[in-house]
């Protein structure tokens, strides 16, 4: 490396902050959607007040005694089932056994539609 000045780092970082602060608003366009989860619970929450689909607790506190363990994630979202267009929760569990699984609960009844190891 002889002849070649290598510049400590607190002098590079500067630089290196500006390119991921760059970088910053074409990742937000990437998953800024207006499906994306970062809206997740205000949709649930104008979901919940228009009476369309019952509350997270509700629905957390049913689940839990069809799969019991511990929840990890849950997302709130519009899919097609069998046909029709309807408010979903995905929700992740960790059960006894260590296996991840994903939940599928149907928002309006909080009936469960599948669970399937994620």
């Amino acid at each position: 490396m002889r002849g070649m000045s290598l510049k400590p780092i607190h002098c590079r970082l500067p630089v290196v902050m500006l390119g991921l602060l760059l970088c910053v608003p074409a990742w937000a366009d990437r998953f800024a959607d207006k499906g994306s989860r970062q809206h997740d619970h205000e949709h649930a929450h104008q979901a919940v007040i228009r009476g369309e689909v019952r509350p997270l607790a509700e629905i957390l506190a049913r689940v839990a005694t069809e799969v019991p363990g511990e929840v990890v994630d849950v997302e709130f979202e519009r899919e097609q089932w069998r046909g029709a267009k309807r408010w979903v929760y995905e929700i992740k569990i960790i059960v006894a056994d260590g296996h991840l699984l994903e939940v599928l609960v149907d928002a309006a009844t909080g009936r469960i539609l599948e669970v399937e190891e994620d």
